[in-house]
This record gives C-alpha cells, structure tokens and sequence, in this order.
C-alpha cells in the first residue's frame, strides 16, 4: 500500500537523528591530543632558543588544531555529495595554487613549497591531497564506460598527471602520495588486479624521472645508503641515535637529549624519533597502533558507505593517512631515503592539520549517510 505524504513526513519526524561515527571521532581526538603533548615536548628547547618561548610552536600548532576541528564540524554536516560536484572545481584551485607556489612561493631549505598571504602561510600541497581525493571520486563515479581494462584506468589516472607535476617539482613526496591515492581509488571500483601491475610500472618510471631532475635527489639516495659518508646524513643518523637510545620504555616524557639541537627541527619530520627517545618501543607501537585503529576505521566506514562516492571518499582518505604514516616512519628509520613528509597529527604543520581534521570531517559525514541508509 502507498504511503501518504502525510506518513512519510511523520515517519521522518519519529527517524532518531543521525549520529557520526563515535569511534573516528574517538580515535581523531586523541591522536590530537597526543601529537600536541609529543609536539610540546619536542618544540620546547627549539621555540625557547630561536623565540625564547618555549610554548611558540605548541600555541601556533594550538591554533591550527582548533581551526581544524571546527573545520571537521562543519564539514561532518555538509552532505558529501555537495563537495563532490564542486571537486572539478577545487581540483582546479589546486592546480593554479600550486602553479602560484612555483613563481611566487617562499624558498626554505632549497624547496618553495609555501605561499604568503600577509602574516600567514600556506602550502598548497596539502589542499591538492583533499582536492584529488574529491576529484578522482567525481571522474570515477561519472565515468560512462565500464569500470574495467587498462585503458579505463589510464583514464583516470591521466587527469592527475598536472597536478603530480606542478607538486612534484618541488615536494616530491607530496606527488608519490597524491599518485598512491590514484591507485588505491582506481583499486577500489576496479575489478581486477592484473592492470594494476602496469600501473605500478608506470608510477615507477614517473618517479625515477622525477628523481633525475634534480641533483638533491640523487644525493638523498646516496645519503641514505650510507649517511656517515655525507655531511647531510646528519639528521638521518642523529635521528637513529633518538630510536635506539629510547629501548623499551624511554627515557620520560620532556627527557630526549637529541632534540637539543642535535636532531635539526625535531617537531617537523623527524618528530618520530623523539617520540621513540622518550616513550621507547612501548610508546612507539601504541602511537603505530593508533594509526591502525583510525585506518582500520576509515575502511570499516568505506565499506559502509551508502553510495560508491562515499566508499571513494573514505577509501580516499584511508589511503592518505596511510602512506603518510608508513612513509614518515619508513623516512626516519631510514628503511627509505629522506622525502621531506610529516606524521599526520603529530608533526609541527598549520595547513598539514587543518586538511586532516577536514578530511576527517568528510570520513564522519559519510558515516552519518551510511548509517541512515543501511537502515
């Protein structure tokens, strides 16, 4: 029988409200929290030197986090579906900011990689992340042909060519996770694994290419094959020296004697190493174990979702937190060579932790549209 307007409209009304996924929510904040204790801790020595506050970088990094939080909110209400029909859109803002960066950016420690607005900076890099995530998500679920075949994915990972060019340039690590995002969204509506082994070649060679035009590179892989032979190897080995002098349980909280100037701008990259220093193994495998816990969140969510597009955004995200994390502890525990990439939530980084939490807020608003449609 056809229910009236009248009765949909009352079975709306008795609906429960919606609610966010309280276990991303939960694991978001405490990583938060954790990286403005780990950030404090490691900053403090260089904010008090070059600022003489050693509070500097922990209240700048303050900020950010509560810009990024109300960021998450708004977000978390806004139907995805919005943001995906605007994505063609950001991805063009992504690419023009990113070519802006190149003739007008701030040079520091040999790479541009920021633009100035005033007393602010901001580095592009990071809202290409979010804008190639929403906009592989609108080609994929717009596409007209059959999700299948080498050549669809050539379709798909095409588009991302300019932007992994301009980002590339200058941030190369920025560009491998920008690709790996391509592929993992590209695994997830794709059927078959065989194509995927092209691509993988391919990803190669646009690395390797990338590599070879510029010298710094070149000189990174020989520094990580043996850093004690270069005066750059500094930091990689100074780095090493934090992990294996923190053992089981560290040396305390606020107690790491490496990021007393011997491990250069401990709260950037190489924060992992401090961490290691104070908290020992123990503290490292539970921070690696958070990580887990909000990756394996996302793809519970992603395989949640409501629609493909929620699934994409999720699985989108998912991708990013998690080369990111395995490439800045694969960089610190120089398994990789250096490539310059910060731990998500931890690392000192305005516009690194804005994005997150407002990824983040994407993952939470497609849990509250997979939850009402499972229904």
């Amino acid at each position: 029988m056809r229910k009236t307007k009248k009765e949909m409209l009352m079975e709306v009304v008795r609906e429960p409200k919606k609610s966010m996924d309280s276990i991303l929510l939960f694991l978001v904040l405490l990583l938060v929290v954790w990286g403005l204790i780990f950030l404090y801790s490691t900053s403090a020595y260089n904010g008090r030197v070059k600022f003489h506050d050693p509070a500097y970088y922990f209240k700048k990094q303050l900020f950010a986090t509560s810009l990024g939080l109300i960021a998450m909110y708004l977000v978390s209400c806004i139907d995805y579906h919005i943001a995906v029909k605007f994505a063609p859109l950001f991805y063009l803002a992504s690419m023009g900011l990113s070519l802006a960066v190149l003739l007008f950016g701030q040079e520091y420690n040999g790479s541009k990689r920021w633009l100035s607005i005033g007393p602010f900076s901001f580095q592009p890099s990071e809202f290409a992340k979010a804008a190639v995530i929403l906009f592989l998500t609108f080609l994929i679920t717009n596409s007209q042909k059959k999700k299948d075949g080498i050549f669809w994915m050539a379709g798909i990972m095409l588009p991302l060519l300019p932007i992994v060019g301009l980002v590339g340039t200058n941030n190369l690590s920025t560009a491998i996770i920008i690709l790996g995002i391509g592929v993992i969204l590209a695994f997830i509506s794709h059927p078959r694994y065989l194509p995927f082994i092209g691509i993988g070649a391919v990803g190669m060679i646009f690395i390797a290419v990338f590599l070879g035009m510029a010298s710094y590179r070149m000189e990174r892989l020989k520094i990580w094959r043996n850093p004690e032979a270069y005066e750059k190897g500094f930091q990689t080995i100074q780095g090493l020296y934090a992990i294996g002098s923190g053992g089981i349980f560290g040396s305390g909280l606020g107690s790491s004697v490496q990021k007393l100037g011997f491990v250069p701008e401990a709260q950037n990259d190489m924060i992992f190493s401090i961490i290691c220093e104070e908290t020992g193994l123990c503290g490292a495998v539970l921070l690696i174990l958070l990580f887990a816990l909000l990756i394996w969140r996302l793809m519970v969510i992603a395989t949640h979702a409501g629609d493909l597009e929620g699934a994409l955004i999720s699985g989108g995200i998912m991708g990013h937190i998690a080369i990111q994390v395995i490439l800045n502890i694969a960089v610190v525990t120089n398994t990789i060579p250096n490539t310059g990439i910060t731990l998500p939530f931890v690392s000192y980084g305005g516009t690194s932790v804005v994005f997150l939490l407002g990824e983040m807020g994407m993952a939470l608003a497609v849990s509250r549209r997979g939850k009402r449609e499972s229904r």
